[in-house]
């Protein structure tokens, strides 16, 4: 059996009616009239698989890896936990329109409905036009009767909390928050592996097809969180050199990793897969076993639990700078 190496990925491109073209600037593919929204990094969502890019593995699915390799590419105690998928959805977001105002469920809600898990995710904001802005919570407390009226009437936005963002800024959306992406922000989403959406409201707005879209009024109210709180937006003081960490909470722990020479991880202890994903320069992962990947912006690689202690090594002298992920069982 191969030995594991970190892992790039094909593109797993996903066009969606709100979506628009620096994805394909992003990832340095030609330009075409398709509305690219999302770029499926590293997925394990069964309609959307990770297909390995390079290597004795290219060819494989994340799937498939998952069920060879099980702990030796997951961890122990995650493998344990749930030895079936790989629990985490990495994705890069260009919303050139609004998205939907909408909300997810919690594990227990989506376990009863859907037999799926639920969905924490955070962001990361990459680029953002002037004056461009997302929903993250209420400002201001409203009743279940109020819900159902606001999103008949259209007004739910007026109750929300809108958040002028700039590159670097960063959110975390627990399950159960009401939110939305809005129109000119490119960013990276880090996710449980879960593909379960309730739509509150879209703008009357039709998809792709030319319908309208399915929206979850009532599925919804079951789900959100109606408390208004102090803070949305996630404080962290950014370094030119180093590793900060800027989310950490029961399913993964997210850190910003910025090097213009050579920066040290070693997260064997963690006993989980490490995710990266190229935020700006050039550079090369080298693992402590010998395996190099190169990546720059728009990349994304999946470290092994067994490779976890790697150099981030930027090349040119320019500020190369990732988000990693690794996973909570």
């Amino acid at each position: 059996m191969e030995s594991l190496y970190p892992l790039t990925f094909q593109p797993n491109l996903h066009e969606l009616v709100w979506g628009g073209h620096k994805l394909q600037v992003l990832k340095g593919l030609p330009l075409d009239n398709r509305r690219l929204g999302e770029s499926w990094e590293i997925s394990d969502v069964p309609t959307s698989q990770s297909v390995v890019a390079e290597g004795p593995l290219a060819g494989k699915t994340l799937n498939e890896l998952v069920g060879r390799y099980g702990p030796s590419l997951m961890g122990r105690h995650i493998f344990e936990a749930d030895g079936r998928s790989f629990p985490l959805l990495v994705k890069f977001i260009d919303a050139q329109d609004d998205l939907s105002i909408q909300v997810h469920p919690n594990d227990a809600l989506a376990k009863e409905r859907h037999n799926k898990l639920g969905k924490t995710e955070m962001w990361y904001v990459m680029d953002a036009e002037p004056g461009a802005t997302l929903l993250a919570g209420f400002k201001e407390k409203i009743t279940r009767k109020e819900y159902r009226r606001r999103v008949a009437d259209g007004s739910i936005v007026d109750v929300l909390a809108r958040h002028e963002v700039h590159p670097g800024d960063v959110f975390f959306i627990p399950a159960g928050r009401v939110h939305a992406i809005c129109s000119g922000i490119l960013l990276c989403e880090i996710q449980q592996s879960s593909d379960v959406t309730y739509r509150l409201f879209d703008y009357h707005r039709l998809g792709l097809d030319g319908k309208p879209r399915q929206l979850h009024t009532d599925e919804a109210l079951d789900a959100i969180d109606f408390n208004v709180y102090a803070n949305y937006r996630t404080a962290y003081s950014p370094v030119d050199e180093g590793a900060v960490r800027i989310v950490d909470c029961r399913y993964f722990v997210v850190s910003v990793l910025s090097t213009s020479t050579q920066l040290r991880r070693n997260l064997l202890a963690e006993d989980s897969f490490v995710t990266l994903s190229c935020l700006s320069g050039r550079g090369v992962i080298r693992t402590a076993s010998g395996n190099t990947v190169e990546l720059h912006k728009g990349m994304s690689c999946l470290v092994p639990a067994v490779e976890a202690d790697f150099d981030v090594q930027a090349l040119d002298g320019d500020a190369f700078r990732l988000l990693e992920s690794f996973a909570r069982a």
